[in-house]
């Protein structure tokens, strides 16, 4: 007679005991190795060490419990180094900064401030800007770099760029200027995005031969677009500038998607304002600042890290942060030019800076071997 569920449970409950027992004491050996590293200044990760232990585990079982096993230990294996390494680490330079960072920001966001961003007048970041700040001193740019560049250089003391669209995605120019430039976001803001098919006075819909926009509201417009027949799409650097270009051509079968204040201020009217794929149709937008500042109720942190490229490096970072309890809300992957096939990696993370697993996160992540950039802590409007 094959046996009953509690009495397979109890046998499982027995096993559970024993590994568990395993693990405490494997854990506490593993204090006692970080102690010895640290007398002798070995590092922490031992990759030959590492590889030894998973094939004396796997040799005497089949191939397919074999690979079960690897996962186990690799997941010990990511444990064992983050316990050794909190052991190790107490303070860096980074966590360092963030407490002096924290210590030294104003308590409100400031109201009045000199702000980049890219495209022009009615441009969907000039809008954000004025989500983000009440009286802001905008310098507008015709690229996204050149709002990095005005921060680096002190020009101005913030940028405004978008960085996700909730139908279209990430945008990529923005994640690749990312690894280029030094820079810290202080806030981000979300912002419904309602495009409008604009033309000037007295144009109608069958008229239009070209449509003119970026690319970004241009993917998010795909169905609207389709429908049409024999229409050009062109791509332009903003919204803003598309809008203002139709605003001063001579053409009557030019429209373009734009925002709503567009049709305001470049004196044109709306053919269409069931263009966008969806109704809710949001874009995510940073602000970022030359120096690190940390607002009160900062409860999202951002990085950019340089993943080992081994099998499975990507799913231990991500286990790391949950045995912390952070949750990982965004994660964007970029080639990193010049590597076969390396790829540094953003994360967004909603997790407080005033939380001692957040700090512990940072210090282990700046002690260790990735290559790893702390990009800020901040909250979102």
């Amino acid at each position: 007679m094959p046996m009953d569920i509690q009495a397979l449970r109890e046998q499982i409950n027995q096993c559970d005991v024993t590994l568990s027992n395993a693990f405490v004491k494997r854990m506490e050996i593993a204090a006692e190795i970080a102690k010895y590293k640290k007398e002798n200044n070995l590092p922490v990760l031992d990759p030959e060490r590492e590889r030894d232990v998973i094939t004396k585990v796997t040799q005497a079982v089949d191939e397919g419990m074999a690979i079960n096993l690897k996962l186990l230990y690799s997941t010990i294996f990511d444990l064992s180094r983050t316990y050794q390494q909190r052991l190790l680490t107490k303070q860096t330079e980074l966590t360092n900064r963030i407490q002096q960072a924290i210590e030294q920001t104003p308590d409100t966001f400031p109201k009045r401030a000199v702000v980049a961003c890219q495209g022009i007048e009615g441009a969907y970041s000039q809008q954000a800007c004025d989500k983000l700040f009440a009286l802001p001193n905008l310098m507008y740019f015709r690229r996204f770099e050149g709002v990095f560049q005005a921060i680096q250089s002190g020009l101005c003391a913030y940028g405004v760029l978008p960085i996700e669209n909730s139908s279209y995605g990430s945008v990529t120019e923005v994640y690749d200027l990312m690894r280029k430039y030094r820079f810290n976001i202080v806030r981000s803001v979300r912002m419904k995005i309602d495009h409008r098919l604009l033309a000037k006075p007295g144009v109608a819909l069958s008229e239009i031969r070209e449509i003119v926009s970026h690319e970004q509201a241009i993917g998010q417009c795909g169905a609207f677009l389709k429908s049409l027949k024999d229409v050009k799409i062109t791509i332009f650097g903003n919204t803003a500038e598309a809008a203002q270009f139709v605003s001063a051509s001579e053409r009557k079968d030019l429209a373009a998607i734009a925002s709503p204040a567009c049709a305001a201020i470049y004196n044109l009217s709306v053919l269409s304002d069931q263009v966008s794929d969806s109704d809710s149709n949001y874009t995510r937008f940073i602000c970022i600042a030359k120096e690190l500042q940390i607002y009160p109720g900062a409860n999202r942190m951002s990085l950019m890290l340089n993943v080992r490229h081994t099998p499975g490096a990507l799913y231990a970072m991500i286990a790391r942060f949950a045995a912390l309890g952070l949750n990982l809300t965004k994660i964007e992957s970029r080639p990193i030019a010049g590597t076969d096939f390396e790829f540094m990696f953003y994360f967004d993370l909603d997790a407080s800076v005033y939380a001692p697993e957040a700090l512990q996160l940072l210090c282990e992540l700046d002690a260790g071997p990735e290559t790893f950039t702390y990009l800020g802590s901040y909250s979102e409007i």
